[in-house]
């Protein structure tokens, strides 16, 4: 009798266990919580990789490696039909990362690979040749992956996932927040990578962490010492140093090498570095890394923040001394990254967040803002500085961060005299974001919104608005699990080399991008000249230049050897313009054939110059 009631109660238990996983069996936090439910066999997660300058380097992701497994794993390439071991590695435990590196790498094929652990679990993707003969290369960006329900982080990222196999970008790139849990990077970075790893595994990725990411609301890192709060104001990093850097080597030791690997303070590393491929340079910044805290800079403790909510708030104050944005090592980076354009035709600066306000609103439609330190709008003099190095080399700049898309020409002495910024809209939208100035920019294209045209923005900055992608005003998730009342979305760029035109597309949330009723968000797509990030209305123009080779790469250095612009031009000629008459060094080539012109002593008096 008792054995019948025992065998009775398994089997409602057993009833109520089936119905509670049917219950559950979507909800990929509870699966990563139970960490014995991964069998062997699916012991790797996802794969992340680049392709630089003939160097492999890759990092599979491991779930828990559990009892007596190896903490091992080999990566094996397709060869003849066999899989080939070319590279093995130690897991690195705290994090289960297995970083992987090929130097001597033919970027001119494609190749099957196969991550293996312990002849039992094998995860398949394939490093893609470098694109580099293509006219057209694509970079899809995301930013912002919400975890909330309420704004959408409980929708699935099909979509997304489809919209990309469709377009079959060449680089992916996340400009932060990929994790939204502020102590548990490793069960959400597995979610991050169960959601997206079908299009990463087969495509280079570029993955920076932002705050949220490294468990902090914002993140002011002032060069790396211990944060006193997760709020993040102190400046610094509150999280133990041992998380900060499981989170970095998870998102990033699959980068290229940095360009001066120095640790900073507490042992935290850097991962600012550059990477070409498809003919696109792109320089990966650390724009919160180095930046100053708000203590000592921000002295009115009766608001939150890093908003202060008095729209009219002088903002004088808050134009501090000593502050720092990027850091001097950043900054020496970008300038010699700017003359560097061996198999480069247009460059591009990635970070975490834009360098201006792009927003008057936060968090409510009636709520708004006069400044956000949380921006690169702060502070403004090293803002400044930063546009005036990136705009060297005429790049345009692509960032994530503020939950609204937008595109923005910056300016530093007069409105447009900078790079334009792309900012993509959020992946799933949590803290809403809005551009709703009270006045009508000024000098607006003809019919375009108010909202558009030239504004100052909190901090006195010059930016012209070209287009924003702003929430409805009575948000809220639509039918179907729409997210396009919160904006959310993601950007495609499109660099036509041919042409030296880039394009800017801004997509919403579950739509079909190959279908042609589809439409962009309003105001979008957007092409620009490679040109137009650095326009010189009224300058001072040196020399015609006629080149007998087309494509050279002109420099313009001052009279103290500075850097003014450096370019591969397209075609054989080219006018080079700067903000003030002087003598001017223009070196004409590259790497060890190049030619210097001196003007206007060794050119004076001539407006065309002929080059063999």
């Amino acid at each position: 009798m008792k054995r019948s009631i025992s065998k009775k109660h398994n089997l409602l238990l057993f009833i109520i266990y089936v119905i509670f996983f049917q219950i559950n069996a979507q909800n990929e936090t509870w699966l990563f919580k139970l960490p014995d439910s991964i069998p062997p066999k699916d012991r790797i997660c996802f794969a992340l990789y680049t392709v630089h300058e003939n160097t492999l380097k890759l990092t599979a992701q491991f779930y828990p490696i559990k009892n007596y497994e190896p903490f091992e794993a080999s990566l094996q390439l397709k060869e003849n039909g066999k899989w080939v071991d070319k590279a093995t590695t130690k897991i690195i435990y705290p994090g289960y990362t297995a970083p992987f590196r090929i130097d001597n790498w033919d970027d001119t094929k494609a190749y099957e690979y196969r991550v293996t652990h312990n002849n039992t679990a094998f995860y398949e993707g394939t490093i893609q040749k470098n694109p580099i003969q293509k006219d057209e290369i694509v970079l899809a960006a995301f930013t912002c992956n919400s975890i909330y329900p309420k704004y959408g982080g409980d929708i699935e990222r099909k979509d997304i996932v489809e919209n990309m196999k469709k377009l079959k970008p060449d680089v992916l790139f996340f400009s932060g927040d990929q994790v939204y849990d502020h102590s548990e990077h490793y069960l959400y970075w597995l979610k991050f990578g169960r959601d997206f790893g079908d299009i990463i595994k087969n495509t280079p990725t570029i993955c920076l962490p932002d705050d949220h990411d490294v468990g902090q609301a914002n993140l002011w890192g002032a060069g790396g010492k211990k944060g006193k709060a997760r709020n993040g104001e102190s400046g610094g990093y509150y999280m133990p140093v041992e998380y900060v850097k499981e989170v970095e080597r998870a998102q990033t030791s699959h980068l290229p090498d940095p360009y001066d690997p120095t640790p900073i303070e507490q042992g935290i590393g850097v991962y600012y570095t550059d990477l070409k491929w498809g003919g696109i340079s792109f320089a990966i910044l650390e724009d919160r890394k180095f930046k100053t805290g708000l203590e000592g800079y921000v002295k009115d403790e009766t608001t939150y923040f890093p908003k202060v909510t008095d729209a009219n708030i002088d903002n004088k104050p808050f134009n501090v001394n000593g502050a720092t944005l990027l850091g001097e090592r950043q900054l020496k980076f970008l300038e010699d990254w700017t003359t560097d354009w061996e198999n480069a035709e247009i460059k591009t600066v990635l970070s975490q967040t834009i360098f201006a306000m792009g927003n008057t609103h936060s968090g409510k439609y009636d709520k708004p803002i006069g400044l956000d330190f949380d921006t690169n709008g702060w502070p403004q003099a090293k803002r400044d500085k930063a546009l005036s190095v990136i705009r060297k080399s005429f790049s345009c700049m692509i960032a994530g961060d503020q939950h609204l898309g937008t595109v923005i020409q910056h300016g530093i002495d007069d409105w447009n005299d900078a790079g334009y910024s792309f900012c993509t809209p959020s992946i799933a939208n949590f803290w809403l974001r809005w551009w709703s100035p009270e006045k009508a920019g000024a000098n607006r294209k003809k019919g375009a919104p108010e909202y558009t045209g030239e504004f100052l923005d909190g901090f006195q900055n010059k930016i012209t608005m070209q287009a924003t992608a702003n929430p409805t005003i009575q948000h809220k998730k639509a039918s179907g699990g729409k997210l396009t009342t919160t904006a959310a979305g993601f950007g495609v760029i499109r660099y036509h080399k041919n042409k030296r035109e880039i394009t800017f597309e801004c997509w919403p949330r579950n739509v079909d991008i190959t279908n042609s009723t589809s439409k962009q968000y309003k105001g979008w797509p957007i092409t620009i000249s490679q040109f137009d990030n650095y326009k010189i209305d009224n300058g001072y123009k040196l020399p015609l230049f006629k080149t007998s080779k087309n494509n050279q790469v002109i420099t313009v250095l001052n009279e103290t050897n500075d850097v003014v612009s450096s370019v591969r031009i397209k075609g054989s000629t080219y006018q080079p313009k700067t903000h003030k008459k002087g003598t001017y060094k223009i070196v004409i080539g590259e790497g060890n054939t190049t030619k210097e012109f001196t003007f206007p002593s060794l050119l004076k008096n001539k407006k065309v110059v002929n080059v063999k």
